[in-house]
């Protein structure tokens, strides 16, 4: 008897908050909420008026005493078990970004949880997001090439417009019909063919000779103009992502891949620049060293580092030959490096699109 009467003094009745957080009652001592007053629950505590209180809760009973949140009550067993204990752990069973939402609006961080919370929770946020930004996009792609209703709607009431959906699926849309596949195939072979024009167009035998004189020259010209002109038809290889997955794919995966492209840039300029000068000091006392200036070094760390080794330069001293050695070594790593994750990205976007395929060739 005398314990329960120690626990429920009448004077210690002032000292609690009575909180009601999404229908659910808490009785919570007001210097445990003080104990972080930057957050909501915090500030709650410090306002002097009705007007600032109902600013950061939802609702309040003067009469009771009582503040009403209409928040996840199941989030706030986390942020109250914060203040009781200082420690803050994460709910697995909750949706990452909702968790993230919901402290939020608490005042609490995500920086605050505990290190056997915050590495699973960062790496699944971050994997949400991956998910998130990869399947608009991907939807994106293969709407194109599947042609979704977002289109189909403006032939609606126009004239002939069953004819005009239908030319439009089978110009736009592989996969609609065995028509279609046609069209595709022959735009595929327009392409390549004239591929296969220009490269005939480049060899000597099918070019005009340039030694005929001064009266052939505005030919020479002219015939410069149209080479260039032709170079642009290489971009028609590019059509071929609107046919070939394969092509999509790879598209879309260094798309995914920005930042990872960017670092592996990043990381070779660097190499190319470090090796590059310090291999120009170490030949450059050596009369029969082809790498002779920096510039001359460049060309020889770029194909180096890349691993293609031309053998063109080459060092001659055994400082350089170390030089080149490390630059060779250092260039696998860095290329190497990525390589995971561009094809973790690769496969992702084959099992995203793949049903999305199947199902779109069951639907025509």
């Amino acid at each position: 008897m005398m314990y329960g009467q120690v626990l429920h003094r009448q004077d210690r009745e002032e000292d609690l908050v009575n909180l009601n957080v999404g229908g659910i009652q808490h009785k919570v001592e007001r210097c445990v909420l003080l104990r972080f007053p930057n957050t909501r629950m915090g500030q709650l505590i410090q306002c002097c008026s009705d007007a600032a209180i109902l600013e950061l809760c939802d609702d309040y009973s003067p009469a009771e005493q009582e503040y009403y949140f209409d928040r996840s009550p199941q989030v706030f067993h986390c942020v109250l078990n914060f203040y009781r204990t200082g420690h803050f752990h994460a709910l697995e069973e909750l949706c990452v970004f909702c968790f993230s939402q919901e402290i939020e609006y608490w005042g609490i961080g995500e920086l605050d949880l505990e290190a056997c919370c915050l590495d699973w929770f960062l790496e699944r946020k971050h994997d949400r997001e991956q998910n998130a930004c990869g399947g608009s996009s991907n939807a994106t792609s293969s709407g194109e090439i599947s042609v979704v209703g977002s289109d189909l709607w403006r032939f609606e009431g126009t004239w002939c417009s069953d004819v005009r959906k239908f030319m439009w699926q089978t110009l736009e849309d592989p996969n609609h019909s065995k028509c279609s596949k046609g069209v595709a195939a022959v735009s595929i072979l327009v392409i390549l063919t004239s591929i296969v024009a220009m490269c005939i167009h480049s060899m000597p035998e099918f070019s005009l000779d340039e030694g005929d004189g001064e009266e052939n020259q505005s030919l020479v010209n002219m015939g410069k103009v149209v080479q260039v002109l032709r170079l642009m038809r290489a971009f028609r290889v590019l059509k071929l992502a609107r046919h070939s997955e394969g092509v999509r794919a790879f598209g879309e995966t260094l798309k995914n891949c920005q930042s990872e492209v960017g670092l592996l840039i990043l990381f070779i300029t660097v190499g190319i620049s470090f090796f590059s000068t310090f291999i120009y000091y170490t030949e450059k006392e050596d009369a029969s060293s082809k790498l002779s200036s920096i510039p001359v070094c460049w060309w020889w760390a770029i194909i180096s580092m890349t691993t293609v080794g031309y053998g063109d330069v080459y060092p001659q001293t055994a400082a350089g030959r170390i030089v080149a050695t490390l630059c060779i070594l250092c260039g696998l790593l860095v290329v190497s490096l990525p390589i995971t994750i561009i094809m973790n990205n690769f496969s992702k976007y084959f099992e995203k699109n793949t049903p999305k395929r199947r199902l779109s060739v069951a639907k025509t």
